[in-house]
């Protein structure tokens, strides 16, 4: 008996960068917005770490989220395609190092859908 075929999956839209949407009505950049980008767990925790510091090494992202580098380098490049995370490369020991680390675009963006977050969890029932 044969399997049905899969339907076409349509392709996966990429999101533009939040420098190339349009600012929200009040003209703020950094606003209480949920972003749909950052809110996937594995990215929110990236996020989360890349905002207490300046940068990181991959590899203790990948040690601390307990993720393979497949994984974790898919994630990153999907938080990279939207601005929000820069990588620096670098020799360190005679072994190529990757450095990660928040763009300010990023960081505004994080602290924004953390607040969104919280504007939703501290909703009072009326």
């Amino acid at each position: 008996m044969t399997r049905p075929a899969r339907p076409n999956r349509p392709a996966r839209s990429t999101r533009p960068a939040r420098s190339e949407r349009a600012a929200p009505a009040g003209g703020s950049e950094e606003s209480d917005e949920f972003d749909a980008v950052i809110h996937a767990p594995q990215r929110l925790r990236i996020c989360a770490m890349l905002d207490a510091v300046t940068q990181v090494e991959f590899s203790l992202v990948q040690e601390r989220l307990g993720v393979s580098a497949s994984v974790l380098s898919k994630h990153v490049s999907v938080l990279m395609d939207a601005g929000y995370v820069e990588q620096r490369k670098a020799v360190r020991d005679t072994r190529q190092r990757v450095w990660l680390e928040l763009t300010a675009e990023g960081r505004a963006a994080y602290r924004g859908h953390v607040a969104a977050l919280r504007k939703i969890v501290d909703q009072s029932p009326e």
